[in-house]
């Protein structure tokens, strides 16, 4: 049995980067950039007006100002500005030559059909100057980077249509046990509703790899070592629940030893999730996770989920904020660190949700986070400041 942080390092230590990809733009939402994105234009292109109004030289705004024309964005001005002159121009309109300021309309009033008065002095320029946010060749999104819609927006503005990007792993998912029932059938007795899988399929899907899912593997081991076969051929990732306790139909280990699989670990100092198994085949990783639903969802979020991404290419940090205990947390069993699924109240403090242990899916329907206690302590005090993963 071995520390969680010990079997994360473990896991971390086989990962590897897949190939790369070029993908369409609008196809590229949570992908990880596999290289650099680089502008080909300067942005602004040009020195442009921040807002509606007239364009005029600072020196001038006590004076009468003559219009001269009528500036619209995607026009470029005729006429440059020299003493007492101005030009009206739009929100993102070129300013003409000679102009040094943009005074708004709100702040001027109109003498004659060409003519204005500066009602009020502006102390700013109201110019976005030309490449001032970006100039040819600087690097605009780097390698690694998770694309969300900001970036999408980014790449968009410099011309990058086909951002190349790492492939996506394939994990294939197993479920074992002869009490399993698919969720469309109603269990009979002694028989339990498939939800690990599709629990998988969702936290794989939100991540951005490909899931897919093998079925049901019987307490036959000859079965269940051939749909295990199969997987790893087809994915680089192998995800089974189920199976890897010491009952006596609990095949996986056995069969990952037969089949070759190197088992990294098999059992963790933790609660839920004691035995979690990981494996290495080749290029291909193999997670033996619980049976019941709250352990196989946090084991994929503490070691598979930072595997996956650290195979896209993408740097995983889980978002983790400090806040203080609502109320006192207890414990009797300190031999294993603890993970407990908590929710947020309005005051921003943690209150650990109604948990009845590692089968209680439905606690972590209000969680908005886990929290752990470590091996050996007992009690969290109210008011103690923990850190709150959120989930």
């Amino acid at each position: 049995m071995i520390l969680i942080e010990q079997a994360y390092e473990l896991v971390m230590r086989t990962a590897y980067t897949l190939d790369k990809e070029q993908v369409e733009l609008n196809d590229s939402l949570n992908r990880i950039l596999a290289q650099d994105v680089v502008s080909d234009i300067e942005m602004p292109p040009f020195n442009k007006s921040a807002m509606d109004g007239y364009a005029c030289r600072r020196e001038d705004i006590n004076n009468e100002l003559e219009v001269l024309e009528v500036i619209a964005a995607g026009n470029a001005p005729t006429k440059e500005i020299d003493k007492n002159q101005c030009s009206k121009i739009m929100t993102g309109a070129e300013v003409p030559i000679g102009a040094d300021c943009v005074i708004m309309v709100e702040h001027t009033e109109e003498i004659d059909n060409n003519k204005i008065q500066v009602i009020k002095g502006n102390p700013n320029s109201n110019i976005s100057l030309k490449a001032e946010d970006v100039k040819i060749k600087d690097v605009v999104l780097k390698e690694g980077t998770k694309i969300g819609a900001q970036h999408i927006a980014i790449m968009a503005s410099v011309g990058c249509v086909k951002p190349t990007v790492v492939k996506k792993p394939k994990v294939g998912i197993i479920t074992t046990g002869n009490e399993i029932v698919e969720p469309n059938n109603k269990p009979a007795l002694a028989q339990i509703r498939n939800s690990n899988a599709y629990q998988l399929i969702a936290q794989i899907n939100n991540m951005g790899a490909i899931p897919k899912y093998y079925g049901i593997a019987r307490d036959d081991k000859e079965e269940t070592r051939k749909i295990i076969e199969t997987s790893l051929k087809e994915n680089d990732v192998t995800l089974l629940t189920g199976g890897v306790s010491m009952g006596d139909f609990d095949y996986v280990r056995d069969i990952f030893d037969e089949i070759g699989i190197n088992i990294l670990f098999n059992s963790l100092a933790v609660k839920p999730g004691k035995p979690t198994t990981f494996g290495v085949y080749e290029n291909k990783r193999c997670f033996g996770l619980p049976g019941n639903p709250v352990s196989s969802f946090i084991q994929f979020e503490l070691l598979t989920k930072p595997l996956l991404y650290s195979m896209m290419g993408f740097d995983f940090k889980p978002l983790s904020i400090k806040l203080p205990m609502a109320t006192d947390y207890n414990r009797k069993n300190t031999k294993r660190k603890s993970f407990i699924p908590i929710l947020i109240t309005d005051e921003g403090e943690v209150m650990p949700v109604e948990y009845h242990g590692s089968a209680h899916i439905h606690s972590l329907s209000e969680a908005q986070g886990i929290i752990s206690i470590s091996i050996g302590c007992s009690t969290l005090k109210k008011g103690e400041i923990v850190d709150v993963r959120q989930i």
